[in-house]
């Protein structure tokens, strides 16, 4: 994982992606930093201290001390930048476990309301399921890095509210691919494996010069921690074309350039089986 600064800097009251800057750590941290404010007076804008963070992209605490003009800004572990939350040691794990959990403070206002509610139809049940829990669930998906305890977890929630609305308790013992048969329902990991895939193919036909892009081609400096390397989006999204659907990773970023190819191909990813 490359190490680097990353800015959330509301300038004149307002935040947007171009006020996000990346850097590397060092122990003074202010070469690239002091341009900043002063460039920002010029054009007739103001950093709000109060609303700005700083956080740093490293496996180890690195500190950091950033100013504008007399006050400090915050470092922090981790915050919240359009509804995502970054933590400083680069995973993904903790905005994974927030969305799961917020799904499950949804699920559980809707237990007794909507899912075990008898005046409700199936059909509405369902349409609830698909315009509250799912959102809140997947928000963000396309960059996540699944592991078989997050696809678990996913798993858990959805299944969870899906079989009482299909009448089935726990102690029935009935297979989520059975609950997804009897509501006529794809399974969400389903979702989460197509997404990641259909943004890989829209990545691959930006045309140069485009953010998006730029940052996928970037190759971080330095040299890796000891231990095995994390698995980069890169890797899970070859890995998941492999497995999955038999692509090969030489050939995957032809095969995604070919959006009449491409789409067709998505809809043939089968489920996967039920864990055992």
């Amino acid at each position: 994982m490359a190490q680097g600064l990353l800015f959330k800097l509301p300038v004149g009251g307002a935040t947007n992606m171009k006020n996000t800057i990346f850097g590397r750590p060092s122990l003074t941290c202010l070469s690239p930093w002091d341009i900043i404010p002063a460039e920002c007076e010029v054009a007739g804008m103001r950093i709000s201290t109060s609303k700005s963070e700083a956080m740093t992209l490293s496996r180890k605490p690195v500190d950091c001390l950033l100013r504008v003009g007399n006050e400090s800004l915050a470092q922090v572990k981790e915050f919240k930048y359009l509804g995502v939350l970054f933590a400083s040691e680069g995973t993904m794990e903790r905005e994974i476990g927030r969305r799961i959990r917020a799904a499950g403070a949804v699920l559980c206002s809707l237990y007794r309301t909507v899912a075990t509610k008898r005046e409700l139809s199936r059909k509405a049940k369902l349409s609830i399921y698909r315009s509250i829990l799912v959102p809140i669930l997947t928000y963000g998906h396309e960059g996540w890095v699944m592991t078989e305890r997050t696809r678990s977890w996913v798993q858990a929630a959805e299944i969870s509210f899906l079989r009482r609305v299909a009448g089935f308790s726990l102690r029935d013992r009935v297979r989520s691919s059975v609950i997804h048969e009897e509501l006529g329902l794809k399974p969400l990991l389903l979702c989460l494996e197509r997404s990641p895939l259909r943004w890989f193919g829209h990545l691959v036909r930006m045309p140069t010069g485009r953010l998006p892009w730029e940052g996928f081609q970037a190759q971080p400096v330095g040299g890796r921690p000891r231990g095995r390397p994390r698995t980069r989006w890169r890797d899970y999204i070859s890995t998941l074309a492999w497995e999955r659907l038999g692509i090969p990773p030489s050939e995957l970023v032809n095969v995604a350039r070919e959006r009449e190819i491409c789409g067709p191909l998505l809809e043939l990813l089968p489920p996967r089986p039920d864990p055992r």
